[in-house]
C-alpha cells in the first residue's frame, strides 16, 4: 500500500510541475507580446522555461462574435493540440492570440492558409463566424510584441475597410492602411467634397450592393448584370441617378475610383464616430 500511495503522490507532484510549468510559459508570453520584458530578462526567462528565442513566429489573433468565448477557444487549442511548441493565450477581451512557431519553408501565403483553416474550421466545430488576422514573421522573441500589434492592427483596419472578408494579413491592408493614418478631420473634408449636402447614407442599400458587385467586376456592366440578374438598362439608370445626385458617372475609371474611395473614408470616419468600437 505504501508503494502505490509513494506513486501516487509522485503522479500528482508530477501533474503539478507540468501544469506549474505550462502556466508560467503562458504568463511568459502574455507578458512578452505586451513588451514587458527587457532583451537580457526576456532571454534569461526563455531559457529557463526551455523556450527557444531564435525561432521564426507569426502571432494570429482570432476574434468571434462572442467575449471570452470558450467553445472557440477549446477548438482552437484542439486544432494545434499536436504542436507543442505553439502558444495559445489572451491578454484581454479582444480575442485569442496563437503565437505559431514556423518552420523554415513557411511563407506568408502557408499563413493565409492556415488564417482561412481557423475561419472554416470555427465554422463547422464550433458554429461561429471568425475573423483572424496575422502578422508579419517575427524573428526572435522580442518581436513578438511588435507583430502581436500588427496583428492587432490588421484586425481593426480590415473590419473598417474589408468587412466582406474574414482574414487580414498585416501585410496585405493596402489603401485602408494608408486611409487609417489620415486625421479624421481631413477625411470629413474629403468626404464633403465628393458627397456635398448628402452622404452615403442616402442611398439605399440595393443600390450600394449593385455598386459593390460593379466594383468588384471591374466596371463591367454586362458580367454585373448576369451576376445579379438585373437588366443593363436597370443598371445604366441606376447609375445615371447617382451621376445627377453627386456628378459622378461610375462607368468611367476616374470617378468609379473617387467614389471608391469616399466609401472607404465614409467607413472610416463613421468607425470613429462611433467610439472606436
Amino acid at each position: 500500500v505504501s508503494t502505490i500511495s509513494q506513486l501516487a503522490v509522485c503522479q500528482v507532484q508530477s501533474l503539478l510541475e507540468a501544469y506549474a510549468e505550462k502556466n508560467d510559459k503562458n504568463v511568459f508570453m502574455q507578458e512578452l507580446l505586451l513588451g514587458t520584458y527587457g532583451e537580457v530578462e526576456a532571454f534569461n526567462r526563455a531559457k529557463k522555461l526551455h523556450i527557444s528565442s531564435t525561432a521564426r513566429r507569426a502571432v494570429f489573433l482570432v476574434e468571434t462574435r462572442r467575449q471570452r468565448d470558450e467553445h472557440a477557444l477549446a477548438t482552437i487549442r484542439n486544432i494545434f493540440s499536436a504542436r507543442t511548441r505553439d502558444f495559445i493565450t489572451s491578454v484581454d477581451d479582444s480575442g485569442i492570440i496563437v503565437i505559431r512557431e514556423l518552420s523554415s519553408t513557411e511563407t506568408d501565403e502557408d499563413l493565409e492558409d492556415i488564417a482561412h483553416m481557423l475561419v472554416d474550421m470555427l465554422g463547422a466545430e464550433a458554429m461561429t463566424q471568425a475573423w483572424v488576422s496575422y502578422s508579419n514573421t517575427a524573428d526572435d522573441l522580442l518581436q513578438l510584441s511588435n507583430a502581436y500589434k500588427e496583428a492587432r492592427t490588421a484586425m481593426e483596419i480590415g473590419k473598417i475597410f474589408y468587412s466582406e472578408r474574414n482574414v487580414f494579413s498585416y501585410r496585405k491592408l493596402g489603401i485602408g492602411r494608408l486611409i487609417y493614418q489620415l486625421p479624421v478631420s481631413v477625411c470629413e473634408m474629403f468626404i464633403q467634397e465628393v458627397f456635398g449636402d448628402e452622404s452615403l447614407d442616402s442611398i439605399d442599400s440595393e443600390t450600394l450592393a449593385i455598386i459593390r458587385t460593379f466594383f468588384e467586376n471591374n466596371l463591367n456592366l454586362s458580367e454585373t448584370s448576369r451576376q445579379l440578374y438585373v437588366h443593363r438598362n436597370t443598371l445604366v439608370y441606376r447609375f445615371e441617378k447617382i451621376q445627377k445626385k453627386f456628378g459622378l458617372d461610375l462607368r468611367t475609371f476616374e470617378d468609379a475610383l473617387t467614389f471608391k474611395l469616399a466609401m472607404l473614408v465614409s467607413g472610416y470616419v463613421t468607425y470613429h464616430k462611433n467610439g472606436r468600437n
